[in-house]
């Protein structure tokens, strides 16, 4: 597959996925979203991959938010389009069985922002930067920020940052539940892969399921979202991997899964 604006890496069950527009900041347009929706149904397919890892190439932004010059010469149909690309491969992220960790590199901004909201967890760079700007733009978020981070840290500071469009830091966005973890520059890419590795070496069906009871278990009703989590959790017990964990678990000695 020929992608200008994404590259990707694979090694022992991780892919270390980058979107490559460091003299843009990374910034996304309707192309760099077409190829970022093919990599993942891609990466998707791939029985190889058992996590991916999200992050910007270079050392100043992950994704500085949407490519303002693209977006300037929409019209509202243009628009609508646009923002439902960016929602569709939002969603995509979400869906995936396998988790999507985002390296957050720098700059997090719009779109960007928005990028790491829909990956299961992130990791960021001290210095890095979170912001919705899009109100210093005259618009608003159209990828599913107002929802997405509403739903995650509360109404009234997602209202605070939307509204006023300022940035936070790393360190803000970890005290507020955004980013589960804050290290140095250098330091990311192989604190976030050692993650990767520590899930790899899990069960794989465990973990599909488990992200799939998160995630849609956050849309239902208590009984209704535990009721899913219990028949997920059956289900399990007809699987490989149940079977070797346990068998691995009583004889002392490391898994080895199958991932099925």
């Amino acid at each position: 597959m020929h992608l200008k604006n994404l590259n990707w890496t694979k090694k022992e069950g991780v892919a270390l996925l980058l979107i490559d527009r460091s003299q843009q900041l990374n910034a996304l347009n309707r192309n760099t979203l077409a190829e970022l929706e093919s990599a993942l149904c891609a990466l998707a397919q791939d029985d190889a991959v058992r996590v991916i890892v999200l992050s910007g190439a270079g050392d100043k932004a992950f994704v500085a938010g949407a490519d303002i010059k693209e977006m300037a010469g929409l019209d509202p149909l243009a628009a609508a389009a646009f923002a439902r690309q960016g929602q569709k491969i939002l969603a995509q992220i979400a869906g995936l069985s396998k988790p999507v960790i985002a390296a957050v590199n720098g700059y997090a901004l719009g779109g960007g922002f928005e990028l790491a909201l829909a990956c299961d967890f992130i990791y960021a760079a001290e210095g890095a930067k979170f912001g919705f700007p899009e109100t210093t733009l005259g618009i608003m978020p159209g990828f599913g920020g107002t929802q997405k981070l509403s739903r995650l840290v509360g109404a009234n500071i997602a209202r605070e940052l939307i509204f006023t469009g300022k940035m936070i830091d790393a360190e803000r966005a970890a005290t507020l539940g955004i980013v589960n973890r804050v290290v140095p520059a250098v330091d990311l890419l192989e604190a976030t892969l050692q993650t990767a590795d520590t899930i790899v070496a899990n069960g794989g069906v465990g973990v599909a399921m488990a992200k799939e009871a998160i995630g849609k278990g956050l849309d239902m009703p208590l009984a209704e979202a535990l009721a899913f989590e219990g028949n997920l959790f059956a289900l399990l017990f007809s699987t490989e991997d149940q079977k070797e964990g346990m068998r691995a678990f009583i004889g002392k000695r490391p898994a080895v899964f199958l991932h099925k």
